[in-house]
């Protein structure tokens, strides 16, 4: 008797894994990841981080010895977060030469060259005593145009220290046109920016801020400049924005609750795209796997590929490490 509903061509496609394989409209690979790397000043060992399972506060030398073996595994990029010992009102670990993450750049430019890119996150947060991305303006919100000051100084200061990529991630208007100038000025024309160009005002970045050792002063926020999570279309004048005055590639933040941000991203633009699968997204699936209620190495694979898919060339996760040494379909 023959069959009612013959099998249909998508069916014949998914018989085995080795078709699956074959036709898989999304690949991803090693080469799509940049690992998030935390560096603090003044420890020797590296720092485990609560909640981020398996992500540490590296010494300056263990953020060696990690960049050699991600090298190692096949993972092209990575990002640098400094820790700082002191933290002042403007931020100046974060322009000083011999601030932590310069110092990092400096070392890891001797070790390895270009063999992988060095990409360093220029913002203050981290360095600030106040915990905002930017000066403050003595009633309590960020000064945009001084704190475009600082970032030129801490982009030049990245430059000089080997940074192949300046990844401004404050949210300040015009912050990519005054770097791209402050690089220029100062003979780094081949430096690359990877502007964070749709960061939303999220709670997926909890664990983050655990890492870089960041409290608000005061319980505030950072809604005044960063996206408000209910909005899509502005996202898109912020890219545009950003891509007018020099931005070579372009990042949304957070990935997951995004997807549909990525895509439309993608569909308007020609530059590369990047999403930072964030601190949040990655802490969720160490705890849920903890408890038994999902497959870990499914989940994760399954959470990249998505943002693979949705249309970002450019993946920056705490999963990249996992994923070059264990991951599978």
């Amino acid at each position: 008797m023959t069959a009612r509903f013959p099998v249909s061509r998508p069916r014949r496609l998914r018989t085995t894994q080795a078709m699956r394989d074959l036709v898989a409209e999304t690949r991803l690979g090693v080469d799509d990841l940049v690992a998030p790397l935390f560096v603090r000043e003044g420890i020797d060992e590296p720092l485990p981080i609560t909640s981020l399972p398996g992500v540490v506060q590296h010494s300056r030398a263990s953020v060696r010895r990690e960049v050699r073996e991600l090298a190692d595994l096949g993972i092209k990029s990575v990002i640098l977060f400094g820790v700082p010992a002191t933290k002042d009102e403007v931020g100046s670990g974060a322009f000083d030469p011999n601030g932590i993450v310069q110092v990092a750049l400096r070392d890891l430019r001797d070790d390895l060259g270009d063999r992988v890119v060095l990409m360093a996150d220029l913002c203050v947060d981290e360095y600030t005593s106040h915990g905002h991305c930017g000066i403050l303006d003595g009633h309590g919100s960020v000064d945009n145009d001084r704190t475009l000051e600082v970032y030129a100084k801490a982009a030049v200061a990245q430059a000089t220290a080997g940074a192949h990529v300046c990844a401004p991630s404050g949210m300040m208007d015009g912050q990519v046109g005054v770097i791209r100038d402050a690089l220029d000025g100062a003979g780094f024309s081949s430096t690359a920016i990877l502007a964070y160009s749709a960061k939303y005002a999220s709670g997926l970045y909890g664990p983050f801020r655990d890492a870089v050792d960041v409290q608000i002063i005061g319980g505030g926020d950072r809604k005044g400049y960063q996206q408000d999570w209910r909005n899509a279309r502005e996202s898109l004048v912020e890219v545009m924005a950003d891509i007018e005055q020099g931005a070579d590639m372009v990042m949304v933040k957070p990935a997951l609750s995004y997807l549909d941000v990525i895509s439309a991203v993608r569909a308007v633009v020609d530059v590369p795209v990047a999403a930072y699968h964030v601190s949040g997204e990655y802490s969720m699936i160490k705890a849920a796997a903890a408890n038994g209620w999902i497959d870990h190495d499914a989940v994760a694979t399954e959470h990249l590929t998505s943002i693979k898919r949705a249309g970002a060339d450019i993946i920056l996760t705490y999963l990249a490490r996992w994923y070059a040494e264990n991951a599978r379909r």
